[in-house]
C-alpha cells in the first residue's frame, strides 16, 4: 500500500506542477510533511543533497523520499510518478504544438501560469531563508540564530557577488557547492 501512495503522490505532483523542480517543492514539501515521511529538517537535507547531485531536482526529491521510504522500488516507483505525467504531456504537446499556439486562449494560459510559477519558486526560496538562516519553521516560531549557517551564507554570497561584479559573469554553482561542503566540514564537523 505505501508502494502504491508514494506512487499515487508524486504522479499528482508531476501531474499538477508547473515551472520545472523548482515549482514542485512546495508540493513535495506539503505532500511529504502531511504524510509523515520527512521533517522540515530532513526536508531541508533533501533538498540540499537532491541540489548537489546531477539531474532535475525533482527527480532527484522523488528518488530520495522514495529510497527513504520504499527502498529501491520506493525509489523507482516515486521517480516514475514524478515523471510520468511530463512524459505524456510532451509527447501530445510535441504532437499538437504549432496548431494550439496560433490560439490566444492557449497563449493566454501559458503566460499567465508564469507568473504563479514565479510566486511559488520565491515563496519557497523565503521559507527556506527563513528556516535555514533564521530557525524559523513556523509563523509562532522565535528565531534562533546559527552563526555558521549564516556565515557560510555570507562567505558563498560575497564570493558569488564579488565574481560576478570582477568577471560579469557567475561563479560556477559546482564550485560553490563544493565550498559550501568544506565549509561545513570546517564549521560543523565531521
Amino acid at each position: 500500500m505505501k508502494y502504491l501512495i508514494l506512487f499515487l503522490t508524486f504522479l499528482k505532483i508531476g501531474a499538477v506542477s508547473f515551472g520545472g523542480g523548482y515549482g514542485m517543492i512546495p508540493l513535495i514539501r506539503d505532500d511529504c510533511i502531511s504524510h509523515g515521511w520527512l521533517t522540515e529538517d530532513e526536508m531541508l537535507d533533501f533538498i540540499a543533497v537532491s541540489e548537489s547531485t546531477p539531474g532535475p531536482i525533482a527527480v532527484n526529491m522523488a528518488t530520495f523520499v522514495g529510497s527513504s521510504q520504499g527502498g529501491f522500488l520506493g525509489a523507482f516507483l516515486a521517480t516514475l510518478g514524478i515523471v510520468l505525467p511530463s512524459f505524456v504531456i510532451i509527447l501530445l504537446i510535441a504532437a499538437v504544438l504549432t496548431r494550439l499556439m496560433k490560439y490566444k486562449g492557449v497563449k493566454a494560459v501559458l503566460t499567465s501560469i508564469r507568473p504563479a510559477v514565479v510566486g511559488m519558486i520565491v515563496a519557497t526560496a523565503v521559507i527556506l531563508l527563513l528556516n535555514v538562516l533564521f530557525g524559523i519553521k513556523t509563523v509562532h516560531s522565535e528565531f534562533a540564530f546559527d552563526w555558521r549557517t549564516l556565515c557560510i551564507f555570507g562567505i558563498v554570497g560575497a564570493i558569488s557577488l564579488g565574481y560576478f561584479i570582477w568577471k560579469k559573469k557567475t561563479f560556477s554553482p559546482i564550485l560553490l557547492i563544493i565550498l559550501s561542503g568544506v565549509m561545513g566540514v570546517l564549521f560543523f564537523g565531521v
